[in-house]
């Protein structure tokens, strides 16, 4: 039997207003440069506000080791190839990992489908060694949103929802990673209108 706040189909979140878990693609038209043809993970959206990680923009100007060393972690680095990512304007300097939910600690908030997020050195220390999560993403920064902003830009045509998958999200080709995001809903990305509002 199904309790009274189980949602029908198992689960399916279609008609929660909440886009926790969720992939935000932005529209062709999208005014803010910083938001042009990314891809974002929602890591957490309610009354108050959302945050959520762009998969698909590389920090070239920083590698792993140096960020280690800006921190001052001195591990032996394994074999992982580790990317930084942007993961947002938003304090550009704090880190992020979004991970397989294999990996644990204290400070993790699972988020949904077998992803979680952590946001503290011993992740870090964890994925040098080669002891951290099977799958991650590493950001540098955030998107965020205050009370019904996002919602708001979404009613104005600038963004669209996808179900998040963890091979999309953690998925290391990032060049056409937006295509395929857009491509999860059976929109051909060409025939998106460059104008908000009119797709």
């Amino acid at each position: 039997m199904s309790s009274s706040d189980e949602t029908p189909g198992g689960g399916d979140r279609s008609d929660d207003p909440f886009l926790s878990g969720q992939l935000l693609i932005a529209m062709p038209g999208m005014q803010d440069e910083r938001f042009a043809k990314t891809v974002i993970y929602m890591c957490a959206h309610t009354p108050e506000g959302a945050m959520g990680l762009v998969l698909n923009q590389a920090l070239d100007s920083l590698t792993f080791p140096d960020l280690l060393e800006q921190l001052g972690i001195e591990e032996e680095i394994g074999a992982t190839e580790v990317r930084v990512h942007v993961g947002g304007p938003v304090e550009a300097g704090r880190g992020f990992v979004l991970h397989s939910a294999d990996y644990s600690q204290e400070a993790t908030l699972p988020v949904d489908d077998g992803i979680a997020l952590t946001a503290t050195v011993d992740i870090l220390k964890a994925i040098a060694r080669g002891r951290g999560p099977q799958r991650s993403l590493l950001a540098l920064g955030y998107a965020g949103w205050g009370p019904g902003q996002l919602d708001d830009e979404i009613k104005a045509n600038g963004w669209l929802q996808a179900p998040a998958d963890p091979e999309l999200v953690f998925d290391l080709n990032l060049d056409n990673k937006w295509e395929r995001a857009i491509g999860k809903l059976g929109i051909d990305p060409r025939m998106l209108s460059d104008e908000a509002g009119h797709a």
